[in-house]
Order: structure tokens, then C-alpha cells, then sequence
């Protein structure tokens, strides 16, 4: 079956949202977990490290089977299982326990990349930087609003009842998609499984495309992640002192940014991806100079908020739309291997975020922001001189 109507293309939006906050719904409520379960503070931040290291394991592991199995079976096992996981951290009464569920759900929310290549494959080849731009606003949506929901969920119901109402959310998005997910083609890669992860391997020496994309998004999302992991250091201490709640608001002005960059898959189908990517990193870079002005004027900063996320959407968007036209019969061991460049990004730019706060403060993390911004575009700059084709 070729084409994906929107109602499909909505229905793996929101599975991508939900799976994907399933991630950092943790981030807010760390400390209730640690009065709850006896656990010091400094310990309790060992549940992030478990969960992203889940979703390391997974993207290595479990994104490849896209291309040895039914997808629709995957995506929908996927699911279930992460409600079971979901479930026994929401019961969780020791510590153990609770950073083993917190891991398998890191695990099983690598179906997010599994619903991004099923996207792509089903969609015709007109609309597919489309169709993958709308499913991966998702996942922004996603990762921007699971700290400001888990929040109002946990001060309404307690922390467990987070983890709990999401498992039913869970369960309901499984069955919805099994009665509506079309069915898929049989999988291009008919081999064993360990030849299929070589295979991943094998892909980071052969595709050019997915290296180039690979570099843009590790520096983008160390961009993306220097900002999101300092955020709340200025805007809580004096003179602003702003409550969690208004603190979690700059994540809406984040979604007003991911939205707009949407239409990235729509110029990327239309042969303009890389266009799209020296423009939007122009802007992540320019977006620092308003982040910088946050002890002065909240308005410049949640500006600056919405250029940026605007910005790191459209290259990603971009760069998911150019890398799964180059080998359509690799989708599910390209988009893995392209998300282990954003992890590493990801994790990279919070740890050198942490620190340049505390050498620097604002201004160094600011500047840490708009250097890694600005080597992502001489780099495109560069790979334009040479006449890089899309």
C-alpha cells in the first residue's frame, strides 16, 4: 500500500508524543521519587542516566528489527510492552526495581524511530519529507511537554499516578493502531538478525548522506540540549525566581517554534533540504543572541526559544527526509543509526551546559550555544563550497 492519509499520519504523530515523553517524565519529579522511595537526591538522577541508556540500547538493538519484521506487529508489541513497563514503575517500591522499569522503558521507547521509518515506508515518495515532518513534530511536542504534563499530573495525583495513566494511554493507542495501521510490505532486509546489526555498522562507512546528516544533527541537538538542561538555572534563581510552572511554560513557546518547522519536509520533497539547512542553522545561530537577554527581558528569551526550536526541528526534519531517500530498503537501520549521533549531541551538550553555568554562568553557556551554532554552519557553509548535492 502506498500513500498515508492524515488521519494515519496524526495517529503516529500523537504515538510518537506519548512514547517519546515516556522518556522525561521523570526530569520534574525526581525529587518526590526520592522521598518517596527513601532514595538521597544525588542518587535519584541515576533514573535519567537509566533511561537514556535504555533508549541507547534500543536504538542499537531493537529500531533495526524494523527492517527484518512486520512493522505494524513491532510498533504495536512495542507499545504493549511499554505499558507493562510504564505499570511496574508506576508500582514500584525499591529502588532496584524502579531503575530496571525505568531502563525497559528507555528500551521500548525506541519505538518512536520504528513509527518514523514505518512513516516514511508507507508514505509515496511525493509527500514523504511531508508526512515525516508531521510525525517528528510529534516527537518535539513530545519531549517539550512530558516535564509540564508529568508535572500538573503528579501535583493532582501523586508521581505514580504519571506513569499509571500513561500505561492506559498506552494500551489505548496500540489497539487504535492495530485496527487502523495499514498493512505493511514484507521488510526489504530478509536476513539474520546479527547480520542486520552489522549491517548498521556497515552503513555509518557507506552513506555519505547519513554521515553529513549525522554531523548536523550532533551539533544541533548539543545546541538543543545546552539550552534545555541550563533553562531552568536562571529562570528559577534570583532576581527572576520563577515557579516550576512558569518555568515549564518556555516549553510552549518551544511547540509554537517545532510546529512552524513542519513544513521543512514539504521543501525538502521539493528538492530544497539543503537550502532549508543553511537557513535554519542562520537562525539557530542568531536565536542565541535573545536567549542571552533572559535577566532582562522574558519576552526576548522566549523568542529566542521559539527560533531555536523552530531552527533544530527544521534541520532534523531535513535531514530525516534526505537520509531515507537514499536507501528506502534500509529505513529502520538508517533512522537508528541517524538517532545515535543525536544522542551523543544530546548527552555531550548537557554535560558541557552544567559546567559552563558554573564557570560562566549565563553568559558562558549562551556562548557555548552559539559556538557550537556557529560550527554547525561554517560546516555547511564548507560542505556548500564543494558543491554538496542533497
Amino acid at each position: 500500500m502506498i500513500g498515508l492519509s492524515r488521519l494515519q499520519t496524526f495517529l503516529f504523530a500523537i504515538t510518537c508524543a506519548m512514547a517519546v515523553a515516556n522518556v522525561y517524565f521523570a526530569q520534574p519529579l525526581l525529587e518526590t521519587m526520592a522521598q518517596s522511595l527513601g532514595v538521597s537526591s544525588g542518587a535519584i538522577g541515576v533514573v535519567v542516566t537509566a533511561t537514556q541508556a535504555g533508549y541507547a540500547l534500543g536504538l542499537l538493538f531493537i529500531v533495526p528489527l524494523g527492517d527484518l519484521l512486520d512493522r505494524k506487529k513491532l510498533i504495536v508489541s512495542q507499545l504493549l510492552l511499554s505499558a507493562v513497563a510504564l505499570c511496574a514503575v508506576g508500582l514500584a517500591e525499591s529502588w532496584g526495581v524502579l531503575l530496571g522499569a525505568m531502563a525497559l522503558v528507555g528500551l521500548l521507547a525506541v519505538v518512536v524511530q520504528v513509527v518514523v521509518a514505518c512513516t516514511a515506508s508507507l508514505a509515496s515518495p511525493a509527500e514523504r519529507g511531508a508526512a515525516v515532518g508531521t510525525v517528528t513534530s510529534g516527537v518535539v511536542l513530545g519531549i517539550l511537554l512530558a516535564r509540564f504534563a508529568s508535572g500538573v499530573v503528579a501535583d493532582l495525583a501523586g508521581w505514580r499516578a504519571v506513569y499509571l495513566v500513561c500505561a492506559a494511554l498506552m494500551v489505548g493507542m496500540a489497539l487504535l493502531l492495530w485496527r487502523t495501521l495499514p498493512a505493511t510490505a514484507k521488510p526489504p532486509a530478509q536476513r539474520g538478525y546479527w547480520r542486520l546489526l552489522r549491517s548498521v555498522f556497515q552503513l555509518f562507512l557507506t552513506e555519505r548522506v547519513l554521515r553529513i546528516r549525522g554531523t548536523f544533527a550532533l551539533l544541533i541537538f548539543a545546541a538543543f540540549s545546552v539550552l534545555w538542561t541550563s533553562m531552568v538555572l536562571p529562570l528559577s534563581a534570583p532576581p527572576l525566581s520563577l515557579s516550576h510552572t512558569q518555568i515549564g511554560l518556555f516549553g510552549l513557546a518551544g511547540v509554537a517554534g517545532a510546529l512552524a518547522a513542519a513544513r521543512a519536509g514539504h521543501l525538502a520533497d521539493r528538492g530544497l533540504g539543503n537550502r532549508t539547512t543553511g537557513i535554519a542553522l542562520a537562525v539557530l545561530t542568531l536565536s542565541w543572541l535573545p536567549i542571552a537577554l533572559v535577566e532582562h527581558s522574558l519576552l526576548a528569551m522566549a523568542v529566542g526559544v521559539i527560533l531555536l526550536d523552530f531552527a533544530v526541528q527544521a534541520v532534523h526534519v531535513t535531514n530525516q527526509s534526505l537520509i531515507f531517500a537514499a536507501r528506502p530498503d534500509a529505513q529502520s537501520r538508517l533512522v537508528g543509526a541517524y538517532m545515535c549521533f543525536y544522542s551523543v549531541g544530546s548527552g555531550l551538550g548537557a554535560i558541557a551546559a552544567t559546567y559552563s553555568y558554573a564557570l560562566f554562568g549565563w553568559v558562558g553557556v549562551c556562548t557555548l550555544g552559539a559556538g557550537i551554532s556557529t560550527v554547525a554552519l561554517v560546516y555547511w557553509l564548507w560542505l556548500a563550497r564543494g558543491c554538496l548535492r542533497d
